[in-house]
């Protein structure tokens, strides 16, 4: 049975141009080691069109069954992509390849290397599908929400084995370079199969590579080399479209570089993109205009429910010396009457979540304004999803969702389809404990809705999902969308 296996995997291999028909000994051995096994014969039979993950299910239940891995989630991740990083090409064949198409085209390249991400199992095919996705239509556009399914929780006795790890610094976090082949721990994902291309930004080392957990199409990460903190600053804007110009097919951004308003890595320069158009990207200027010294620029406050100045020009260089106007002006702006403060007891709390694109033969830049103030009546932050939407979503606003795309937790998948029905069997949702939560939210909008029924309860959910996502990133805005709001960011505007 396990010879079985361990053929069809290395037919995948084979198949999905992991290896060649040269290697397939060689291969085969590996895979054999991996399991500790020292004996094997090839079965007779052929196959093709290889499912992955029930041949890694095959041979996970083959480790499991002979006490080689525990029975959980985590231990057969950290053994599957070891065997899987047995049949992954080394690093500098990896590179090669990838140059040498990119002699070719910038885009036959990242389209080769993201097939190849996910080949590997680097990028898991088949958890991704697992993610809910839908879209939902608003004043600002289709906005795209997701509740993500497919990163793993980890089970209880590998919480319990992690809180008893000895702790190491290596690597240092989760996007340093030496992930590339790393055989993971308990508290530290394995990265066999893992592989990443070097590139020059800005004059320095940068590394290229996908998201595991690809939240929109060919969702990239570019990472530097070295292990220094997020900045946003002029060079921050120099390396943003420095990337543009390499790969003008993808969209790259950065999370702005204060907690609260940044992302989940704040310790690792880093910056997100991919082949993919936002809502933020459709949306259009809803106010231009000009600045001093800068008057070959178009400019102008973007209609989005968080405070955005895109600014469009053929030089990138002049769109780079605005940002870095733009960012010096607003790092010390303070505006009491909307409670807009740069600083308070010297922590600073203005900054920019900055995104770079190629329009036709325009280079274009989204300028987020953001800032992390918190009181006692908001702890998590001003600027941040308030509590009465915590129901739904409760996290930091992050470069994905500030583009239009919601990032829900997975528990909404299990609370959401209750919901709808303990909606059509009219029961209270209050004596609920885990929909309780929700009630309020679920009387608010119930009544716009005289017929529902088992056809369309979630789609109203869902709907009603979407609006509340529009809430969060009005919250998550400095200068509301009222008169008050839409004033105050115009007297900023004439500061520049």
């Amino acid at each position: 049975m396990i010879n079985q296996a361990i053929k069809k995997l290395i037919t995948y291999a084979l198949e999905h141009e992991l290896i060649t028909e040269e290697d397939r000994i060689y291969a085969t051995n590996r895979v054999l080691e991996v399991l500790n096994l020292s004996d094997y014969e090839e079965p007779e039979q052929d196959f093709c069109d290889v499912d992955l993950e029930n041949t890694l299910k095959e041979i996970l239940d083959y480790t499991v069954k002979n006490n080689i891995i525990e029975d959980s989630i985590v231990y057969r991740d950290l053994f599957d992509t070891k065997i899987m990083g047995a049949l992954t090409p080394p690093p500098h064949d990896v590179i090669t390849w990838f140059y040498e198409l990119c002699k070719k085209s910038p885009k036959e390249a990242t389209d080769w290397f993201y097939d190849f991400s996910q080949n590997t199992d680097y990028i898991r095919r088949y958890r991704i599908k697992k993610d809910l996705r839908w879209t939902v239509d608003t004043e600002y556009g289709k906005l795209d929400l997701s509740i993500n399914l497919s990163k793993p929780e980890k089970d209880p006795k590998a919480i319990a084995a992690a809180k008893n790890a000895k702790q190491s610094g290596y690597p240092k976090c989760m996007l340093c370079p030496e992930n590339e082949g790393y055989s993971g721990r308990i508290n530290h994902p394995a990265r066999q199969n893992h592989r990443i291309i070097p590139l020059e930004i800005n004059s320095e080392k940068w590394y290229f590579q996908y998201s595991p957990y690809v939240y929109y199409n060919e969702h990239c990460i570019l990472l530097n080399s070295k292990h220094i903190p997020m900045v946003i600053n002029i060079d921050a804007f120099r390396k943003l479209f420095d990337f543009v110009k390499q790969f003008p097919h993808y969209f790259i951004g950065s999370n702005a570089d204060l907690p609260i308003v940044g992302g989940s890595i704040l310790s690792h320069e880093h910056f997100q993109g991919g082949n993919y158009e936002f809502a933020m990207a459709r949306a259009e200027i809803e106010k231009t205009f000009k600045v001093t010294g800068f008057e070959d620029i178009e400019a102008g406050i973007l209609k989005w429910p968080m405070s955005v100045i895109r600014i469009r020009h053929k030089n990138s260089e002049r769109l780079i010396q605005f940002a870095d106007h733009i960012l010096k002006k607003w790092r010390k702006y303070s505006d009491p009457d909307v409670f807009v403060f740069a600083e308070t007891d010297g922590e600073p709390h203005n900054t920019i979540t900055p995104i770079a694109r190629k329009k036709d033969d325009l280079y274009e830049l989204d300028l987020v304004l953001r800032n992390n103030i918190t009181t006692d009546e908001h702890p998590l932050g001003v600027y941040h999803p308030h509590k009465e939407l915590h129901h739904i979503k409760k996290e930091n606003i992050g470069l994905i969702e500030v583009m239009g795309l919601a990032v829900l937790p997975s528990r909404l998948d299990v609370e959401l389809k209750k919901l709808a029905q303990v909606i059509l069997d009219k029961a209270d949702i209050r004596s609920d404990e885990l929909l309780a939560k929700h009630a309020d939210w679920v009387e608010k909008f119930l009544p716009k809705y005289p017929n529902i029924n088992a056809e369309n309860i979630m789609e109203i959910i869902e709907q009603e999902v979407g609006y509340v996502f529009v809430k969060v990133l009005e919250d998550a805005g400095v200068f509301k969308r009222n008169d008050l709001g839409k004033a105050a960011f115009i007297r900023f505007i004439e500061t520049l």
